[in-house]
């Protein structure tokens, strides 16, 4: 047998031995925002190849929440990343989508104020200034629930609309008394040497932050291939429970977020105490495992939108949020 024949039996016995390679699935996942440290988990899926055990290559791309839920119905990107208000308004304007990994299992937005202030409940607002960055906001939503559970309206309170970059500082400098904004910024504050009170807005408003988001078409379509995405994702988020923040936050440094590394103390603190205690995991998912689909928080959500005005009719969450188990049955 010559050489050149046994060299062509053996590049052919390789390619028969690897056929995985020619299946694997190219996906595009929008995240909410833009690239930071708190996406970590899905980088360091990528980096860890806990995609690619799915047959997955995933690229990420960023947008806002509404323009994601856009592209995710009209077929322009396979899988999104946006918060739970969005995806539950997009639904009730009629965009064909599901959520099929409740990845955040709690919001994430908190009433924060210095713990000097006096303020340990909504009702000790009464005759305070109040911050929010938009009226449009779901922290806006927040404070209107948290105010009429304590018996008080927006007339009790001075409401002032700060913005985004500024809010904290406006909190820290005292030009107001308190803010509704994310239970994040009060390792910010910590951090400044600012001791705060925080009442988390989840304890009376059942909300959740990014999800996982597939359109109608692809669910029914290749069930196999949105089973496999979240596998991936549920295993990406493991990881980095399984006491792998400070590699998880090292990955996202250094491929994807490489202005935040001086922040690295700061962030482990708040995965550490936020993020793997709470926002990542319940009792739910201690019993379903990570992503599992709370249904009837999501229908509270989606209620008291329709109470507050944000939408017009309260979709059912049966009809668009999916357990992860469930995929493929």
């Amino acid at each position: 047998m010559s050489n050149v024949f046994k060299g062509t039996v053996a590049a052919l016995a390789l390619l028969a031995a690897a056929p995985a390679a020619f299946a694997t699935d190219k996906v595009t996942m929008q995240i909410d925002g833009a690239a930071v440290p708190f996406y970590a988990p899905l980088y360091a899926g990528v980096e860890q190849g806990f995609f690619a055990d799915q047959d997955i290559e995933v690229e990420f791309i960023y947008a806002g929440a509404s323009d994601i839920l856009t592209n995710i119905a009209a077929g322009n990107v396979q899988f999104g990343f946006p918060n739970g208000d969005a995806v539950v308004a997009a639904v009730a304007n009629g965009l064909p989508v599901k959520v099929v990994h409740t990845t955040y299992q709690r919001g994430i937005g908190a009433l924060l104020a210095k713990a000097d202030s006096g303020i340990e409940t909504y009702a000790d607002l009464k005759g305070k200034t109040v911050a929010v960055s938009s009226l449009g906001s779901p922290n806006y939503l927040q404070l209107q629930v948290g105010l009429k559970k304590a018996g008080l309206t927006l007339d009790d309170i001075k409401l002032e609309v700060v913005s985004t970059g500024a809010i904290v500082q406006a909190l820290q400098s005292d030009q107001v008394d308190a803010i509704v904004f994310s239970e994040l910024r009060k390792y910010n504050l910590e951090g400044a040497g600012v001791p705060v009170t925080m009442i988390l807005s989840n304890d009376f408003l059942p909300s959740f932050g990014n999800v996982v988001v597939t359109s109608d078409k692809l669910l029914a379509s290749d069930p196999d291939l949105v089973k496999r995405f979240t596998n991936a994702v549920t295993a990406s988020y493991e990881w980095v429970i399984d006491g792998h923040v400070a590699d998880a936050l090292d990955i996202s440094f250094e491929k994807y977020t490489p202005t935040w590394i001086d922040q690295k103390a700061l962030l482990t603190t708040a995965f550490e105490n936020s993020f793997v205690a709470s926002v990542w995991q319940s009792d739910l998912t201690k019993e379903k495992g990570l992503g599992a689909a709370d249904m009837d928080a999501w229908q509270a959500n989606a209620d008291t939108l329709k109470e507050y005005g944000v939408i017009d009719v309260a979709p059912k969450a049966t009809d668009f949020v999916v357990d992860p188990s469930d995929i493929g049955k």
